[in-house]
C-alpha cells in the first residue's frame, strides 16, 4: 500500500522495438516444459546458455517467472538493502523490446524504475497489462528467496505469488501476440514501489491511458472487478509523566487509549447492519499498532494509536473520521484530563468496475473458453487498480496465486496456474486488438 509520496521527476529512456525474434511456444507452454532446467540451474547468472533465460525470451510463462524470481527487487523502503526494481525493469524491457515493442525506462524517483511497452497503432482500442515488479523483504525466508526453483509444480521465491507470476503470465501474453497483426494498441506497464507509496502507478497514470487495463495480482484466476479501500487514522493520547508511585500526579495516556478503543467497539453493531457489497461484504475496523510508554514504573506520557478501517467504494475518507471521531468525543467528555487528537493519516479510496463492463465480461469469456470457471469475485486488499479506475481506466485485477500465499516464509505459486492466465491473457489481447477479431 502507499503512503502518499508524490512522484519524482525521472529520466526516460525510450527506444523503438527491433522485432524479429525465434517465435517460441509462449502461453501454450506446459508448466513444466518452458523451465526444463532441474532446480539447481536456477542459481547460475542468466545468459544465452541458460535454458530459463532461453525459454523466458521465447515467451513461455513459467521460465518468464523463474527468470523474474531470480532478478531480487526487494523495496529498498521496505527492507535496508533492497535492491529496488531497477535491474529486473531493464531485464523485462530488454525481453519487450526483443517481442517489437517500443520500450520507454523511466525513473520515476533515484533507484526506482518503470518500464512501459508499447504495440500497435495509437487512435484504436487500447489495453494496458500491469503488473508491479518490486516485492517485500526476504528476512525469515524459509526457502531461497531468489532461486526460482521449480518444485512438485511450484515455483518457489520472493515475490513467485506477489506478483511475479502474474508479470511473467501478461509478459507471455505480449510475446504469443507479438506477431498479431493489432488493430490497436497493447500497454504493458510494469511499475515500482506498490509495495509501499505506489510511485510507478502514479507516474503511469500521468503519462498513460487505455479503453482498459488488468492488473495481474494474485486473484487465484478469477476477475476481480472490486476492491475495498482503507483510512489510516492516528490518534495521539496525551498524559502526564510521573513515576509509577505518584499516582496523583501521574496521567497514564495508554489507559486513556484502551478506553477509546474499547469504545469503538461501539461501532460494529452499526456495520454489520449496513448493506453488503455483493463482492465485498462489509467494512471493518482494527487496531494497527500502538505505542507508548517509556518504562513499567513511569506514568506514559503519550501513547500513539493507528487504527484501520477497511472502506467499501463508496465510502469516504471524511465519513469514516466522522464516525470515529464522535466516538473519541465521547470518551473525552466523560474522562477529566483527557487529551486526544485524531487526523487522518492515509486515504487509499476502493474501486467497482459495473459487472457488464466489457474489460469485465471479456475476460471472463476469454476464462471460460480457456476452459476455466470465470468466476467473479471481490478482492479485499487495496491494489493498484484504484489509481486506474480514478484516471479513468477501468481497470480490474486477474491473476495466477492466492493472496494467502503473497509474503510468505515459504512463498510459491502453482506453475500450472501461471500458464493458464497467460493463455487467458493471450485470448484476451487477442479479442480486443487483434485486427478482424470482433
Amino acid at each position: 500500500v502507499g503512503d502518499g509520496a508524490e512522484v519524482g521527476d525521472g529520466a526516460e529512456v525510450a527506444r523503438p522495438g527491433r522485432g524479429g525474434v525465434a517465435d517460441g511456444r509462449g502461453a501454450g507452454e506446459d508448466a513444466d516444459r518452458g523451465a526444463a532446467a532441474d532446480a539447481g540451474s536456477s542459481t547460475r547468472a542468466p545468459g544465452a546458455a541458460d535454458p530459463i533465460d532461453r525459454a523466458a525470451r521465447a515467451g513461455d510463462p513459467v521460465a518468464l517467472t523463474r527468470a523474474l524470481v531470480r532478478i531480487p527487487s526487494v523495496n529498498p523502503l521496505l527492507e535496508p538493502g533492497g535492491a529496488g526494481e531497477e535491474a529486473v525493469a531493464r531485464r523485462a524491457a530488454d525481453w519487450l523490446d526483443g517481442w517489437g515493442f517500443e520500450v520507454a525506462l523511466a525513473e520515476v524517483a533515484p533507484g526506482r524504475w518503470n518500464v512501459v511497452g508499447r504495440r500497435g497503432p495509437a487512435g484504436g482500442p487500447s489495453l494496458m497489462l500491469n503488473g508491479h515488479l518490486d516485492t517485500v523483504g526476504v528476512e525469515g525466508m524459509q526457502v531461497d528467496p531468489f532461486a526460482g526453483d521449480l518444485v512438485d509444480g511450484r515455483i518457489l521465491g520472493r515475490g513467485a505469488c506477489d506478483m511475479k507470476a502474474g508479470v511473467g503470465a501478461l509478459l507471455a501474453a505480449a510475446a504469443a501476440t507479438r506477431h498479431d497483426d493489432l488493430e490497436g494498441r497493447l500497454i504493458v506497464a510494469l511499475t515500482c514501489d506498490e509495495e509501499h507509496a505506489s510511485l510507478g502507478m502514479q507516474a503511469v497514470v500521468v503519462a498513460e491511458r487505455a479503453d482498459m487495463a488488468v492488473v495481474c495480482e494474485p486473484t487465484g484466476l478469477a476477475v476481480m472487478p472490486a476492491h475495498k479501500g482503507f483510512v489510516w487514522a492516528e490518534a495521539v493520547f496525551e498524559g502526564r509523566a510521573a513515576h509509577g508511585s505518584r499516582p496523583e500526579v501521574g496521567v497514564d495516556a495508554v489507559r486513556h487509549a484502551g478506553r477509546f478503543l474499547v469504545a469503538l467497539e461501539s461501532l460494529d453493531p452499526s456495520l454489520g447492519e449496513r448493506p453488503a457489497h455483493p463482492l465485498l461484504g462489509r467494512g471493518s475496523w482494527h487496531a494497527g499498532t500502538i505505542e507508548g510508554g517509556d518504562a513499567p514504573s513511569v506514568y506514559p506520557a503519550r501513547c500513539r494509536l493507528v487504527l484501520e478501517r477497511r472502506t467499501l467504494p463508496d465510502e469516504t475518507a471524511d465519513a469514516v473520521m466522522a464516525e470515529f471521531g464522535a466516538v473519541l468525543e465521547e470518551v473525552v467528555a466523560g474522562v477529566e484530563g483527557l487529551g486526544a487528537t485524531l487526523s487522518c493519516a492515509l486515504f487509499r479510496p476502493g474501486s467497482d468496475v459495473p459487472a457488464e463492463a466489457p474489460v469485465v465480461t471479456g475476460l471472463v469469456e476469454a476464462a471460460r473458453a480457456e476452459g476455466l470457471p470465470g468466476r467473479v469475485a471481490g478482492m479485499t486488499a487495496w491494489v493498484d487498480a484504484a489509481f486506474l479506475n480514478a484516471a479513468g481506466t477501468p481497470a480490474v485485477c486477474f491473476g495466477p496465486g492466492s493472496i494467502e500465499q503473497a509474503h510468505t516464509a515459504d512463498e510459491w505459486v502453482d506453475a500450472a496456474e501461471v500458464v493458464a492466465a497467460a493463455r487467458v491473457l493471450t485470448r484476451f489481447v487477442r479479442a480486443r486488438l487483434a485486427r478482424g477479431a470482433g
